[in-house]
This record gives C-alpha cells, structure tokens and sequence, in this order.
C-alpha cells in the first residue's frame, strides 16, 4: 500500500517523526505549519496551541480512543474548534463548512449514511475534513489544495483499507458544490463549482419529465438493437396496436410508466394483459408469440435520478460559452458528463430486469404469468433471451420426437394428418405449447422428423396434400430428407400408422396376387374382431367418451345507432373465444334490414349501392315495395 501514500512515508525519518510528535500524526503539524501559517493573522505558535488545546479537549470529552489525531479526526462539527478554524478566514467560508465539510445536514454525513461500507468508518465526513484543512488557508494561491495520496495519508488509521477513502473522496466530488477537482488535486472554495448549476437543472427537469423519458427512449432503442434470441424487439409501446401481430416470439419493453411492483395492481402486468389479449380493438391471435420485459419500480427512481443529471452536465457544455465558463470549469463538466453518462448505462440493465412471461400448463386452465428477475451485464434482449432459454420458456431449437410428443398431447392432429401451416399458426397462438423464437425452429423440427429411419414409431409422415374424393394422400413418403422452405408451405403431417397403412396398400396393390391358399378367409370377410380398428377416442373394451358439442350457432339484432360498439363486444365476448379452438372454422354473417316509409333518394341508393359492391355483400338490393 506504499504507492497510496506520499513518498516520504517510505522514510526511516517519517517514523521518527510519529513517535516524535505521538498522539498527534506528523500530517496535522505539517497542514498548520506550512499551510495555515501563511494567513496574516494565524500566529505559528499561539495559534497551533489553541487549536490543538480546542481539538484535544473536544476528542477527551467525546471518549475518543483512536491511536493518533489524523487531520480526518479534527471535530470541525464543535463550536470551539470551528471557531479557530474560522477566525482568521472570511465569513464566506461558513456556508461552505456547513453545506460541503462537516455541518449538521452536510453532504458528507448524508453520503454516510447512504452508504453502509462509507459510514461504518465516517469516510466521506473524514475526508471532507481533511481537504478543508489541507486547502482553506490556500484556496488563493497558485498551486491550491491538496494530492489524493495526502488525503488518505490524513484519514488512514492502521488497519484500514486507503480504498474506502478514494471511493468516498470519488462520490464526494461528484456531489459537492464548493469541492474542486483538477487531476489528483482537490480543494475548496467559497465559490460554487459548476455542481451546484447542475443540480438545479436536474432538479427543474422533475417538473419537465419528457425530456427525461426521450432520453431514455433513445438509450433503450440503441441498447435494444442486440435483439439476442427474439425476432424483433418492441421497445416503449403506446398502445397494444403498436406491437404487430405476428408469428415470431418478440420481445415488448414496458414503457417507464408501466414499472413493475410486487403489489396487487402491477402496471406492468396490467399494460401486458391488454397487450396480449388485444391489439387495438381486434383480438390478439398469437398469444404465443409475445414476452415482456418491465422496470423495477424502486430502481426506476435510481435510473431517473442519473437520467436528469446526465441531462443537466449535457445542457451546462452545450451553454458553456453562454454561461462564461473557465477552461477548468469545461474540464470538470466533460469529467462529470462521462461520470453521469455511465451511472445512467450502468443503472440501464439494473432497472430494466423484470421479465413477464404468460405461460399455461393445459389447455383447459386460464394463462398464469411468471415473473422472472434478470441478472448479469449483458444487453437487456440478449441476457433476457439467455435466461428464457435456460427456463425452457423459449425454444431455439426442437427435435422431430419433441415435435411428434406435442402433436398427440394436446392433441393438433386434425384427424389423421395435419397442415404445416395450421401447426406453425398452433404454436403462435396457444400458450401451453413451447414458445419458439422463430418459424424456421419449427421447420427444421419437421425436417428433422422426417429424415429419421424411425419415423413410423416416432415422428411422422409427409403429404403433398389429401385427395378428398380419392380418399389418399398425394406424395406420401417418409423416412426421407425431404425440403421444406418455409411456414407457407402447403404440406401435411400424416401420423405415420395412417402413412404405413396407405404405402402398404400401394405396395400390395401394385403386387402380383397370388391364388387363395386353402383354408384362407374369403375376400371382404373377415374373423370376428379381426382387422377391427378402434373408434378414435375409445380404448377396446372400454365405455365410449361422451362426444363433445361441435357446431354453434346464433343471431342476435344490434342497435342501429351503436352498431360498432355491439359488434366488437360480440367479437370478443363470443368469437374470440370461439376462433381461439384448436380447428375452429367460423362463418360470421352480417343481415341489414331497413324499412324507409317515405322512401330513399336517389343519391342514397347511389351511394350505398356502391359501397356495398366495394365492401364484397354477396347480396344487397332495394325495392319498391
């Protein structure tokens, strides 16, 4: 630790100078000696006695046990040693005690107080108390203040780390109004350093928040622009029509207003239920297809904070030549712009690490959500993605058997086969199945599948398409490496007994027939459950399963003057949760009516005429009776 303090500490003399000058460290007599002794009227000897008789008499009547009378040690805070240290000062350094030093309410005992690991050993208290011995008496002259190694040489006691004292010295810089800076050279003044002008504007932009939440956008959009695992990132929606409806997993950032809190009425988790239920006034489809990611509501004030003083350093080097500054005061605002510049980077990930998952377990329970709490330094996208991949909450990559288990749980056969395009619509749409970040996982678990040589007992079979009338599958074929482009392809999954039965079929068929051998079963008949399949749904021997309703139907009349408002509560109160059935296929057909006694004009019949054409009616008409 030699290299923390000034050279002449390394000296055998230094150690004669603290046993020569014990219980008072030898850093006390050079401040008042050297520095103090330059005032007019501070006398070298009168002087440094009745401060040190005012500094001891107030350490023995507080019970102080430290080994040595540090300079940090001076209790500035008793009137009697103020004033001795003030006496031969101007008035103006008073303020400067009270706010900045060692006053009731001072900046350092706050720092303290904030800080644990500060405040178990008074460090920043003590190192204000050091820099205004070393710098009150010379804050005129040339060659001001006082080295950083000094400074800890003046608070260090044995056994303490120099480290505490830098990390305090460093958090009392950036906050103090009458404390200069200038490399390692520190000093106070009794005029305010551009700080205090800095404060003020970060306090006014309270009262003007907008130009704290357009800054915040902008560092979101650049951080975000590393979408890690997502499609596409959706940063600051305004509104749930702003966040598209697409069949790609996305990541929506909440907006600041939208924090996240562990209470009842979360907003975050309010603004991301009605984004997932909706997008503006239609119903959301993909339901499956959004994750979102929140601020932490106590870290966001934090985040805030540094947002509006990075603004305010911004704005005094924007005005530096409105405003006079000197080439030190530019220097110290660029130190401090960089400072504020990396708090608010650093506080960015530490605000911004709630992540809000809807998941379901069966189809048949509602969509819970999963909050989950990020970590680590990385970009906000690439650490959430990371995260939800090790929770399986979002699926990179997936196997044909993994493909093959979804399709029989839920199930997502539509009888014996089932559409590519219908299957990559089901994983976006449908929460208690596996959210995958892009379409193409999805392919390549097809083309996985069907490449296995075992895909008659675990995977699946592949069809150009069905022939209704025929009652086959064109282009059948399996265990094959087989091309899929994309998730518009129009193909089928067969399930591969229904696939082997029709290629054994065609086998046979394009066979010779042999004769019928003695004793074999005559064609068409068959032995007494032989050759049986069971019904779908149905185990042998078992009772059959009560068949579910598979068809609805309803009108209803709509108020002519609300027509707009009847119909979207029609659409999600009744075919939302209609069209969100696995294979549902909705016909929704809208009747009008009207009866006009004194007859319609001409323009009218026009006009609707039109319109109708335009809108598609199949039907539309007037008549004269």
């Amino acid at each position: 630790q030699s290299a923390e303090f000034p050279p002449e500490c390394r000296d055998a003399d230094y150690e004669k100078r603290l046993k020569a000058a014990f219980p008072i460290h030898p850093e006390v007599f050079d401040r008042l000696y050297t520095d103090w002794s330059t005032l007019v009227k501070f006398q070298r000897t009168r002087g440094v006695l009745r401060l040190m008789a005012a500094v001891i008499h107030s350490l023995w009547e507080k019970g102080d046990r430290n080994p040595l009378i540090l300079p940090s040690m001076i209790p500035i805070d008793d009137p009697r040693v103020l004033f001795e240290l003030t006496r031969y000062l101007s008035d103006n350094w008073l303020p400067v005690i009270e706010k900045d030093v060692d006053g009731a309410n001072s900046l350092p005992l706050h720092i303290d107080s904030d800080v644990p690991n500060l405040g178990k050993a008074h460090a920043t208290r003590r190192v204000a108390r050091t820099i205004y011995m070393g710098s009150a008496p010379t804050a005129s002259a040339a060659h001001r203040g006082l080295e950083d190694r000094r400074v800890k040489l003046g608070c260090v006691m044995p056994g303490e780390s120099p480290a505490i004292f830098a990390d305090a010295l460093r958090r009392l810089a950036a906050a103090a109004t009458y404390l200069y800076q200038d490399g390692p050279r520190v000093w106070y003044s009794t005029q305010p350093t551009v700080t205090k002008l800095a404060e003020d504007r970060a306090e006014q932009l309270k009262r003007d928040s907008d130009k704290a939440v357009m800054e915040l956008d902008k560092r979101l959009r650049e951080e975000l622009r590393r979408s890690g695992d997502f499609a596409r990132v959706h940063p600051l929606p305004r509104a749930s029509s702003d966040v598209p409806d697409d069949l790609d997993t996305r990541l929506v950032v909440l907006g600041p207003e939208q924090a996240f809190t562990k209470e009842a009425d979360c907003p975050a988790l309010t603004a991301a239920k009605a984004i997932l239920e909706t997008r503006g006034n239609s119903p959301r489809l993909y339901r499956n297809a959004l994750i979102f990611l929140a601020a932490d509501k106590v870290r966001l004030q934090d985040l805030d904070e540094a947002l509006r003083k990075f603004l305010a350093w911004e704005s005094i080097l924007a005005e530096k030549e409105a405003l006079d500054l000197s080439q030190f005061q530019v220097k110290q605002a660029e130190t401090q712009l960089k400072s504020a510049d990396a708090s608010v980077t650093a506080r960015l990930p530490e605000t911004y690490q709630w992540l809000l998952v809807p998941f379901q377990a069966t189809p048949q329970v509602p969509v819970s959500w999963q909050n989950i709490r990020l970590s680590g330094g990385e970009g906000l996208a690439v650490r959430a993605s990371r995260k939800l991949k090790n929770d399986e909450f979002l699926v990179t990559s997936l196997g044909g058997t993994r493909l093959r288990m979804e399709l029989d749980r839920v199930p997502l056969w539509r009888g014996d086969h089932v559409d590519i395009r219908q299957i990559v619509e089901d994983f976006a749409r449908y929460a208690y199945l596996p959210r995958l970040a892009h379409t193409e996982v999805l392919i390549n678990a097809i083309i996985d599948g069907l490449s296995l040589l075992s895909w008659q007992q675990e995977t699946f079979a592949f069809a150009e398409g069905f022939d209704e009338t025929a009652g086959r599958y064109r282009g059948l074929r399996g265990g094959a490496n087989i091309t899929v482009l994309d998730s518009g392809t129009a193909a089928l999954l067969v399930k591969p007994d229904v696939a082997l039965r029709q290629m054994e079929n065609d086998a046979s068929s394009s066979a010779p027939q042999p004769g019928a051998g003695a004793g074999s079963s005559q064609p068409g008949t068959s032995s007494p459950g032989e050759n049986q399949e069971p019904i779908p749904g149905t185990e042998r021997g078992s009772a059959p399963v009560p068949a579910l309703p598979k068809r609805f139907h309803g009108s209803v009349s709509l108020d002519a003057a609300r027509v707009g408002r009847d119909a979207g509560r029609i659409a999600e109160e009744i075919i939302a949760h209609l069209s969100g059935l696995v294979g549902s296929e909705l016909t929704v057909t809208l009747e009008i009516e009207a009866n006009i006694p004194n007859g319609v004009p001409e323009n009218v019949v026009r006009t609707v005429t039109e319109n109708a054409r335009t809108l598609k009616f199949t039907s539309h008409g007037f008549e004269r009776e």
